[in-house]
């Protein structure tokens, strides 16, 4: 049966005090640098010659901290109509958090047998980890002022309005790439355009309303049909075609699928007849062949840069609470020139 080898052990060995051990393995800065540097390789070649591994529960509590990051999302993660939404960003919630050496913990905190999902349930778990990313299309405003207003260490995937003070995030910049994809339009010569969206609605639907706002203000006509409206997608494709418009921004990727449909159907070519881009990337639960005109959203990277963020505020080092990722534009198919039949229309 093999002995456990024991920090008391060690110091025996190396012959120092079990506190220099104590000291070599928490590795603090203003504590190691008090010992000599050949004291240190000693007990690191004691360490590795013995095969000693320290008690993780008792470095913790020295630490003050259990090395672990939660992930709270309002919405289910894991099943297939939102997977392929989600995955990236776990993705890259997990190589940031084998990156700065964090286990990750999901939290659901939802009431037994409950369906709605809580941050600050009765059965909530959050302090058994360090500190929380929160991820979901949308967040609730008083549970962001709740987590503002405290005292523990989260970052939000997604820009996120104030709430009671400002909110740290990773987010993508989806008013500049919306307006982006203006700039190309009106390089081709559209002057008439439709958005398709919610254009008051979560930040991220703001956002890309905003860059289209913008890039269109300038005397250009735009007409905003939104996707509460009840109207088939059919109906609502015509009147954007009686009302002249020639380049039709779709918020939601799905729906600029639905829409391509609806043109293809009423005898319209894309980009001939009619150019449509997307404001988002696909996922593989939308079921097309068409290489849209859009940008695509830095998913991997906004969950590994929340972890890094989050790891700096955890060590005090957090210099940018608030952080914007570009989005890559692609050129795809479906936006060409402004014709001269289309002129006429």
């Amino acid at each position: 049966m093999k002995v456990r080898v024991t920090q008391r052990d060690v110091a025996r060995l190396a012959g120092v005090s079990q506190a220099t051990v104590s000291l070599v393995l928490n590795g603090q800065a203003n504590a190691i640098d008090r010992i000599p540097i050949e004291t240190r390789e000693r007990v690191a070649r004691v360490i590795r010659e013995t095969g000693y591994v320290a008690d993780p529960i008792a470095r913790r509590l020295v630490q003050k901290r259990n090395q672990i990051i939660g992930v709270f999302s309002y919405e289910p993660v894991f099943p297939s109509a939102q997977a392929d939404f989600f995955l990236p960003f776990l993705l890259g919630i997990e190589q940031g958090a084998q990156q700065f050496g964090y286990d990750v913990l999901l939290f659901t905190s939802a009431a037994k047998g409950g369906d709605e999902r809580r941050i600050f349930s009765s059965n909530n778990r959050l302090r058994l980890a360090d500190g929380c990313i929160v991820l979901g299309r949308e967040l609730d405003r008083a549970e962001l002022a709740q987590l503002v207003s405290g005292d523990y260490h989260f970052v939000a995937i997604g820009r996120r309005d104030d709430a009671g003070g400002p909110v740290p995030y990773v987010g993508a910049d989806y008013a500049t790439a919306t307006a982006a994809l203006v700039g190309q339009a009106l390089k081709f010569g559209h002057r008439a355009f439709g958005y398709v969206g919610r254009k008051p609605g979560i930040e991220a639907s703001s956002d890309r309303w905003r860059g289209f706002h913008e890039a269109t203000r300038s005397g250009e006509k735009a007409l905003v049909i939104d996707t509460a409206d009840p109207r088939p997608v059919n109906e609502a494709l015509l009147d954007l075609r009686k009302a002249g418009v020639t380049a039709i921004f779709y918020e939601d990727l799905s729906d600029a699928v639905q829409g391509e449909e609806a043109a293809r159907e009423m005898g319209l070519y894309l980009p001939g007849d009619l150019s449509i881009v997307a404001l988002g990337n696909p996922t593989g639960s939308i079921p097309t062949q068409v290489n849209f005109t859009r940008f695509n959203i830095p998913r991997e990277e906004m969950g590994r840069l929340a972890v890094e963020m989050l790891a700096a505020s955890l060590e005090g080092h957090l210099h940018e609470r608030q952080r914007l990722l570009p989005c890559e534009l692609v050129r795809g198919e479906t936006l060409g020139f402004l014709t001269e039949t289309k002129r006429l229309l």
